[in-house]
């Protein structure tokens, strides 16, 4: 015949069916960290900006990157200054399980498009699509350096590639 539970021992017992049935006691699967978070923060650099009259400019450009969302969304600026002119770039992205999703601006020329691509072992591979905008980007991080590459399609302009580290 089954021993009776003693009014002491049942709370001890309920809280231990609660913690099994409830899945307290299991551990706590970690959330990956957001591929955008090594981006964080302010970039500074130079690099090419190409024209496709055959010129090729040096510029001087800063990055900064804002995380929002849980670090699933990401915005990004790009300023660069040369010689024969600015380029301003404005994006906005959100990361959802390898694929990345958003809008892409170029300011100065007033190009804009979507922006659809992927996370790869380095970095991130985009493609922007837009009424007057078609091209690539590629974001490569190598150790503390970025290096950003824009091959533009269907423009005058040729390309933007730019080596940066942050500060």
């Amino acid at each position: 015949m089954p021993e009776p539970v003693s009014r002491r021992a049942f709370p001890g017992r309920l809280l231990a069916c609660a913690l099994v049935i409830g899945g307290w006691a299991q551990p706590a699967l970690a959330e990956e960290p957001s591929p955008f978070e090594k981006l964080a923060g302010r970039w500074v650099g130079e690099g090419r900006f190409g024209v496709r009259n055959g010129n090729t400019e040096a510029v001087k450009c800063r990055v900064n990157y804002i995380l929002a969302g849980d670090g699933r969304e990401l915005k990004q600026t790009i300023r660069c200054a040369s010689a024969g002119g600015n380029v301003e770039i404005q994006s906005v992205v959100t990361h959802i399980d390898g694929t990345i999703s958003g809008t892409w601006k170029e300011l100065v020329r007033d190009m804009s498009g979507e922006v659809r691509g992927t996370v790869t072992p380095r970095g991130f591979r985009v493609a922007v699509t837009g009424e007057t905008l078609k091209g690539n980007m590629d974001i490569i991080l190598v150790n503390a350096k970025q290096v950003i590459e824009i091959q533009f399609m269907e423009s005058n302009l040729i390309g933007l590639t730019l080596i940066l580290e942050k500060g």
